[in-house]
């Protein structure tokens, strides 16, 4: 039985992930903390196996307004809870970071690629990354999670807009790209497995299969049962806007983790694209 609290309470992963690991109620208990709270400070680590760290801002903003808080909640939190569970006894600490520690020029990821944030919100995940790793120890395992974007059921985020989109336009672009994605379902089963497995370091969690865009939209188009005309009429004008057009680019342009980088958790992500397009239309 592996006893694991998930601090952030209310969040659309933990919440996900929290369900996932009660369907083996015999391997796991789960219980959450809202670390909005103060009296978090107060609360007890010390019954807990694993702490899923989940707490954070995770919309991006460039506002220089955002930035402190950035950094007080994405860094600063993250450190003084994996400190805090280390002096409690807990024995595995998983912390979501993102992919955006990259910068958002990175077409292909790969195990060479430096992280290089262009934004207060990579940056904040960068720096809360490089403050829990030494916490490693022969009893205390630190877990980083660099996950693509994440859809599902109830997501927020880019994702509902491209779904919102499918069922509007009557047109649009037929243009290849190469993403990176992740599937709710498909990060709950490999944060379940680096919990079982007692796993320590950093992981790259994705789907099987790269995204594309405008196949994404094609499955939507079945799934909804709406004729959509795909046009390669725009895509040089495309091509010349991703650079300078931040949805653009987006949209359509390639940003994927080379696969070796996930071999570790890949077979986790045993739900297709196709088979998740269909799973989001069940819930529509």
């Amino acid at each position: 039985m592996k006893r694991v609290l998930i601090t952030g309470a209310n969040s659309y992963v933990g919440t996900n992930v929290e369900k996932w690991l009660m369907k083996e109620p015999e391997n796991f208990y789960v219980e959450n903390l809202d670390m909005r709270d103060p009296n978090w400070k107060n609360f007890d680590f010390s019954k807990f196996d694993v702490v899923f760290h989940v707490a954070g801002i995770a919309h991006v903003s460039t506002k220089k307004s955002m930035k402190d808080l950035y950094f007080k909640v994405n860094r600063d939190l993250t450190i003084e809870t994996a400190i805090k569970a280390k002096e409690s006894g807990v024995k595995q600490f998983i912390f979501m970071s993102s992919m955006i520690v990259y910068n958002s020029k990175e077409t292909r990821i790969t195990k060479d690629t430096k992280p290089n944030p262009d934004n207060f919100y990579g940056l904040s995940k960068l720096q809360a990354e490089e403050g829990i790793l030494p916490l490693q120890s022969e009893t205390f395992n630190v877990v980083v999670l660099r996950p693509p974007m994440i859809y599902g059921p109830g997501s927020k985020g880019n994702f509902p807009k491209l779904i919102k989109l499918a069922k509007k336009t009557p047109i649009f672009p037929n243009i290849s790209n190469k993403r990176s994605m992740l599937y709710i379902d498909n990060l709950s089963e490999s944060i379940k497995t680096i919990i079982k497995k007692s796993h320590s370091g950093t992981f790259y969690p994705q789907n099987q299969e790269y995204s594309c865009t405008t196949e994404i939209v094609r499955l939507l188009s079945i799934t909804f049962n709406r004729r959509i005309f795909f046009t390669r009429v725009t895509n040089l004008l495309i091509r010349a806007l991703r650079s300078h057009v931040s949805t653009i680019n987006k949209l359509f342009s390639d940003s994927y983790y080379d696969h070796e980088l996930s071999r570790d958790i890949l077979k986790c992500s045993t739900i297709t694209l196709n088979d998740s397009i269909s799973l989001l239309n069940n819930h529509e």
